[in-house]
């Protein structure tokens, strides 16, 4: 009959997991979580963000396609969206990607003006439009050009 002294090595094998090893495996599951949800997350912010990337990249369109054409193009907002008064009307999406996004056109100085003029003149006035976000948090974007420049994405002062 075996029997083993203090101090002798034993014959059983560990079964289970350690406190360490566990402690691990759920640390893995949590950095995996927090991954996917902050991959899978879309605020409002982000979402403003890219409709003020994608106006300003559409207007640069628009003036480029008035200038070659030598046809006066406008921009102007509607409910819903906004349209290029002057292009065929398939040239360039004319709405909102996202929902509750709404625009103001206005000219350098800050009057409000109903529409922008693009072209075909290839310099035109200073313009910016301010673009909001219904939120929340409601938040604010200018898109401006002086005239020269392309039009460029800016925080609202």
């Amino acid at each position: 009959m075996p029997t083993s002294a203090a101090g002798s090595s034993s014959n059983r094998t560990a079964r289970g997991f350690t406190l360490l090893e566990l402690i691990v495996v759920i640390a893995i599951i949590a950095i995996a979580t927090a991954g996917v949800s902050f991959a899978m997350r879309d605020s409002n912010t982000a979402k403003l963000d890219r409709e003020a990337d994608r106006l300003a990249a559409l207007l640069e369109s628009a003036r480029a396609q008035s200038r070659a054409s030598g046809v006066a193009v406008r921009w102007r907002p509607v409910e819903g969206g906004f349209v290029f008064d002057g292009l065929p009307p398939d040239a360039l999406p004319s709405g909102w990607v996202a929902e509750g996004i709404t625009a103001q056109a206005a000219l350098g100085s800050g009057l409000q003006v109903p529409a922008l003029q693009l072209g075909p003149d290839p310099i035109i006035a200073a313009q910016q439009i301010t673009l909001y976000s219904a939120g929340p948090p409601a938040r604010s974007l200018h898109i401006a050009t002086d005239g020269l420049r392309p039009f460029a994405v800016s925080p609202v002062p």
